[in-house]
């Protein structure tokens, strides 16, 4: 049995971005691309390694040490999800970190805090005001079922919801608001 290595990170940057008009994980805010600031944001709250689950563009992500392409990403957020923890780079991680691309507000240090409450049998979610959002931690004793249960547009709720009484929550600051239009990208004045 391999050795278990610190939280790994998994970025899931698949969509096609049909509400936005276009795949998210391209677009640009402040001279970075969603899905390099989501890299990023793994990385300065200690995840390693970090894998981006991508599917309606297929991009180059240097920061990331591994690239996992969903041929089923129109299907939605849950194949990304089940690709994402099946990806070789993550043999001997112990838990995942995953976020979404398209949360620019997203904090390192809400990474930091669900990471340090995560191993393999541990269950972890963000809570901004009460509301659980991202980052969520999942250990690696639950990936099998969260594979199982995760599809469409659901990735782990469904899990989650099913073993509520083992989800560590964590308050956290910043936000987990996501990026649905053009108009919801930092900056806008729309």
């Amino acid at each position: 049995m391999p050795v278990m290595t610190p939280i790994a990170g998994i970025v899931l940057a698949a969509g096609g971005g049909r509400r936005f008009g276009g795949p998210k994980a391209v677009v640009e805010v402040g001279g970075e691309r969603l899905v390099d600031r989501a890299v990023r944001v793994l990385r300065e709250g200690g995840c390693s390694p970090v894998v981006v689950v991508l599917g309606a563009v297929d991009t180059d992500v240097p920061a990331a040490d591994a690239v996992v392409l969903n041929p089923r990403w129109a299907d939605g957020m849950g194949t990304s999800l089940v690709a994402g923890l099946a990806a070789p780079a993550l043999a001997a991680a112990a838990a995942a970190v995953v976020v979404l691309a398209d949360q620019p507000w997203l904090a390192p240090a809400a990474v930091r805090a669900v990471a340090a409450r995560g191993d393999a049998a541990a269950l972890v979610t963000a809570t901004y005001d009460g509301e659980r959002g991202h980052p969520v931690l999942l250990g690696r004793d639950h990936w099998a079922g969260v594979a199982d249960l995760a599809g469409g547009d659901v990735g782990a709720r469904a899990y989650l919801a099913a073993h509520r009484d083992q989800v560590v929550e964590v308050p956290c600051e910043g936000s987990a608001r996501d990026v649905d239009t053009p108009g919801d990208l930092p900056g806008s004045s729309t």
